[in-house]
């Protein structure tokens, strides 16, 4: 059975491992995020998210952040090993779980299909 909890070990936490995404990955773009991916293979999957002061205030930046998680750790189960850092551009607004699943899993799936053929 498929654990959905989304432990530390998943989530990117230091400066360093975000800007080595950065610097290294593999730049994606929608209408309100881009998606950084770096390969790790035979590593786990982990995401970071990034949100700033651009967004708006805290409680709007919280709620990017709180559907952005949600939507990793529900989704971060189908991903190969990889970094992947998602940043929100300033014009997201007030999103919902739904928005973030309609913009980045097309993403995602492109992501998997993509390191699936080179495996």
């Amino acid at each position: 059975m498929t654990s959905f909890s989304f432990p530390k070990e998943s989530r990117i936490r230091k400066r360093a491992e975000y800007l080595a995404c950065y610097e290294h990955g593999k730049k994606y773009h929608s209408a309100h995020y881009i998606l950084f991916f770096v390969e790790k293979p035979g590593g786990i999957p982990r995401a970071g998210i990034a949100v700033s002061k651009k967004t708006g205030k805290a409680a709007a930046r919280n709620r990017v952040k709180r559907i952005l998680r949600e939507f990793f750790r529900l989704n971060l189960h189908r991903l190969p090993g990889a970094d992947i850092v998602v940043v929100a551009k300033k014009d997201v607004g007030r999103p919902r779980l739904e928005d973030a699943r309609t913009e980045l899993g097309p993403i995602l799936e492109h992501l998997r299909a993509d390191y699936s053929r080179r495996s």
